[in-house]
């Protein structure tokens, strides 16, 4: 059984690398990172920089252990006490605050586009409140003339899978059957499929993209440098 690693693996190791005289192997193996990650916190190289956690104070290591490792440099760190998972209550979903301001927006869709779903269903999606939804549906929300219905998906407040899950349901539960494109037999299962294969091919199209164009970038600046170097001094 693999040996679990730390909860902020990349801020463990920042801390490790900065605290201790352990190699770059024993920090990279016990954080379950790539040696060129921990190299690049060494060297401040990395993309992101990382405020420093001390698994000391969090139980996953004892300084006993880290003095074993700083003295033989083959050994292999154990991690002292697994860390706890932190799993998120019941509740509303989190939004970020860039985002709250288009709450009432999306919200104002659903009740416009879709009337069948409950205010639990729509606060679930959403991460909003019932009283929020009430006062946008009794149009007495503080900023009601503000409102505009939009598309939540459009918005980024939850995405088409979710959305189309909701619906169904809440149109099953109304007894409403749902409206499907003339001729689209389709299951539930073979749209999902189908949507995945898209996604894929998107990403993969992405990836050529970016691939295509950093090659552009590096014959440009070669052509650049031999020009230069052609021109008389």
């Amino acid at each position: 059984m693999a040996q679990p690693t730390p909860l902020m693996p990349h801020a463990t190791a920042t801390w490790l690398v900065d605290n201790t005289a352990l190699s770059f192997e024993q920090i990279a193996e016990f954080c379950g990172l790539h040696l060129l990650e921990v190299q690049a916190m060494a060297d401040d190289l990395a993309g992101s920089k990382y405020t420093g956690r001390d698994p000391v104070h969090s139980g996953e290591l004892t300084q006993e252990e880290i003095d074993r490792g700083q003295q033989d440099f083959g050994y292999s760190l154990q991690m002292q006490q697994a860390p706890v998972e932190v799993t998120r209550t019941k509740g509303p979903r989190y939004t970020p605050v860039s985002k709250r301001q288009d709450k009432p927006d999306g919200i104002a869709w659903i009740l416009r586009n879709h009337p069948e779903m409950s205010d639990a269903q729509i606060s679930r999606l959403i991460g909003t409140t019932r009283n929020t939804i009430n006062a946008i549906r009794e149009r007495t929300h503080w900023n009601i003339q503000n409102i505009q219905p939009k598309d939540p998906v459009t918005l980024g407040l939850c995405s088409q899978r979710e959305l189309d899950a909701i619906v169904a349901k809440a149109a099953k539960r109304a007894g409403i059957e749902a409206e499907l494109p003339e001729g689209d037999n389709r299951t539930d299962k073979e749209k999902l499929i189908e949507e995945l294969h898209k996604e894929r091919e998107a990403a993969e199209k992405a990836a050529t993209e970016a691939a295509q164009e950093a090659e552009a970038e590096a014959w440009l600046a070669s052509r650049d440098s031999e020009e230069g170097s052609e021109e008389p001094a």
